[in-house]
């Protein structure tokens, strides 16, 4: 894991988290009044966005790498190179890059677990003037995933 600042990033990561800033904005966040965008670069160098989505019960609310995963999979895309994800408040930009949740982060590992390579989570405060690059690996250690169960993910890498 490693502390980074927006002009350090490579043309791919800096393309990432605008993407992932853009499309915070479309979050549907009546509840919480929390923003977050999501972006994921396929190994095509596709960019496929995703934002939260609350709801009264609050058990169904899809948080924006989950909403990105599930878009993703719908389009037909499952190996993928990193996400970024961006944060912002109703009133106020945060102040730290946030990172993904318990559920996202078991999702995102089992991504890469299809994808055979440790996605790269990049993570940014509202201005992108603080980002965390780390791998999901180091975001879930000792995770349990498909591999743990037996499952051959190759026949899941093309739909």
């Amino acid at each position: 894991m490693k502390r980074i600042i927006y002009s350090e990033l490579d043309e791919k990561q800096k393309k990432l988290l605008d993407a992932a800033s853009e499309i915070m904005e479309t979050a549907y966040n009546p509840y919480s009044h929390f923003y977050v965008g999501a972006a994921l670069l396929t190994v095509d160098d596709e960019i496929i966005c995703g934002s939260n989505v609350e709801n009264a019960a609050y058990g169904s609310t899809i948080c924006a790498e989950r909403a990105a995963l599930v878009r993703a999979n719908a389009l037909g895309a499952r190996m993928f190179e990193s996400l970024a994800i961006v944060t912002r408040g109703e009133n106020f930009k945060t102040a730290e890059p946030s990172a993904s949740c318990g559920a996202c982060r078991q999702m995102l590992y089992e991504a890469s677990q299809v994808t055979g390579k440790d996605l790269e989570i990049i993570m940014a405060n509202t201005d992108r003037s603080k980002i965390v690059i780390a791998t999901i690996n180091e975001l879930l250690p000792m995770a349990f995933g498909p591999h743990d169960v037996g499952v051959d993910v190759k026949r899941y890498q093309k739909i």
